[in-house]
């Protein structure tokens, strides 16, 4: 399965372990199209939305399993500055920079730079100035799927200008497979005792507030069906914040949480070095017919993406986005799967 876009070949890449787990990876956008994971009885399903084609791939839902980058999530009013300096980014969600803007990483042809049976490098070079950053930015994605189940996303980037920079992975996730129904019957846990708030554009405005006595208290598991429409939230939608992750220190490998689905009895825990981590419940994934026919609708599925703070370029107490010529940009992802 491979196609030509920009003069550069489109692939599938098959990841597998020892243990029966496989995942399907594209370069374009660096995307994982397909994650299969046990349940309790041993049976493998896939728990990432997807689609069958890399046509598919490529002109429908455009952050199924992508990497976001040059800034995922939303930066205000498109604009910050650097040292004085003020940047214009392109402007793709309300009056906000969205996920790196129209022509971000999740619509590149990766560079392939290493395939093994368990593990796939991937690298990018983001011009100076492209959707209005500063910088020629480096960019590795390495994808690795271990012996222990867990599918590891090491992100590496260094910068010959002063620039700002936030990546995530935006995988879509039904432990009881991908188009099988709706994940409000999930719990969800999450290592966090803050959240940021959103202003009336949905970037946070800089307040950041406790989550004791809130709806957006997971701090023990919580199934999902229980707060999903709690007015904090998107009325009628759903969850799409950011968590302040407890950690001891900045870039720490801690674990930020997990969702379990008692039905089939997977369990997802995420560990990262990253500060935040964004729960989205997929609230306007509009009637898609996707993989094996099955149709994806609005909380049908739950991102867990780590990052970096939305906004943090305007914000100057949230942990800094800045990356600088001589630094390294080092940050990990990891998803562990289990069984209960």
């Amino acid at each position: 399965m491979e196609k030509i876009i920009d003069g550069k070949t489109v692939s599938m890449f098959t990841l597998k372990n020892s243990n029966g787990m496989s995942a399907d990876i594209t370069n374009f956008g660096a995307k994982v199209v397909r994650l299969f994971a046990a349940d309790r009885d041993g049976k493998f399903d896939d728990v990432v939305l997807g689609f069958d084609t890399l046509d598919e791939v490529i002109e429908k839902e455009e952050y199924f399993g992508a990497v976001c980058g040059r800034f995922a999530n939303r930066i205000k009013d498109g604009k910050f500055k650097i040292d004085g300096v003020e940047y214009n980014l392109a402007v793709n969600n309300g009056t906000n920079a969205l996920h790196g803007g129209v022509d971000a990483f999740n619509t590149k042809v990766w560079d392939v730079k290493e395939v093994t049976p368990s593990k796939l490098v991937l690298c990018l070079l983001s011009p100076d100035g492209e959707e209005g950053y500063p910088g020629n930015l480096d960019v590795t994605c390495t994808y690795e799927l271990t012996d222990d189940n867990e599918l590891s996303i090491h992100y590496e980037a260094t910068t010959d200008k002063p620039t700002v920079i936030g990546l995530t992975n935006h995988s879509y996730f039904n432990l009881k497979g991908a188009g099988n129904g709706t994940v409000r019957d999930h719990l969800l846990q999450i290592n966090a005792d803050f959240v940021t708030i959103l202003d009336d554009s949905f970037a946070p405005s800089g307040e950041i507030r406790p989550v004791d006595g809130t709806a957006f208290d997971f701090r023990q598991p919580v199934v999902i069906d229980e707060r999903v429409d709690a007015e904090v939230y998107v009325p009628g939608r759903g969850i799409d914040n950011n968590w302040c992750l407890r950690k001891e220190q900045q870039g720490d490998c801690v674990l930020a949480g997990y969702i379990y689905a008692p039905s089939c009895g997977r369990k997802m825990e995420v560990f990262t070095t990253q500060p935040g981590m964004q729960v989205y419940t997929a609230n306007w994934v509009d009637k898609q017919v996707a993989k094996d026919g099955k149709t994806y609708e609005e909380q049908h599925s739950v991102c867990l993406e780590t990052q970096g703070f939305p906004n943090s370029p305007n914000v100057a107490h949230f942990p800094s986005s800045v990356l600088r010529p001589g630094q390294k940009y080092d940050e990990w992802c990891v998803y562990k799967f289990s069984v209960e």
